[in-house]
């Protein structure tokens, strides 16, 4: 037995910090696999990480997020941003072309070139636009919140 005018052995600062208030309770439930298969979603629908978070903050009520993604929109933005990317590449290869037109070839043939070119880009102006207006409707229509 340890007498009163003993010290307690120094705790080093090595380790992991103790708790304050650690939860050393548990209770144990079991489900039927109707319920769990019920539990499973709604905790996959929660974002919630560790199951019993989840089911401490069902029990008392805390905020409840149900977390869900929507793949057609993440494959239609993923293509939306390919796609930019494809405009954006475009757009440098016509100042390249413009470039070369421009210190190669005659100022009438240049003009000639420019005006083709010219006429593929508003095409391409067009194509934008409809991108834009089927975006805003996409977005109006299947990502109302």
């Amino acid at each position: 037995m340890k007498r009163k005018d003993e010290k307690a052995p120094k705790r080093s600062n090595l380790g992991r910090i103790p708790k304050k208030d650690p939860a050393t309770n548990n209770y144990m439930v079991r489900l039927n696999s109707e319920d769990n298969a019920r539990f499973l979603t709604l905790f996959e629908q929660s974002g919630m990480r560790t199951k019993a978070h989840f089911i401490v903050a069902r029990i008392f009520n805390k905020e409840f997020k149900v977390i869900s993604i929507n793949k057609a929109a993440v494959d239609y933005y993923t293509r939306l941003t390919s796609l930019y990317s494809q405009f954006r590449a475009i757009g440098v290869n016509y100042n390249q072309v413009v470039k070369v037109l421009n210190s190669n070839f005659t100022e009438k043939k240049a003009l000639a070139f420019l005006y083709r070119l010219e006429k593929q880009m508003m095409e391409l102006v067009a194509l934008n636009r409809q991108i834009i207006e089927l975006t805003k409707e996409f977005e109006q229509k299947w990502l109302q919140k």
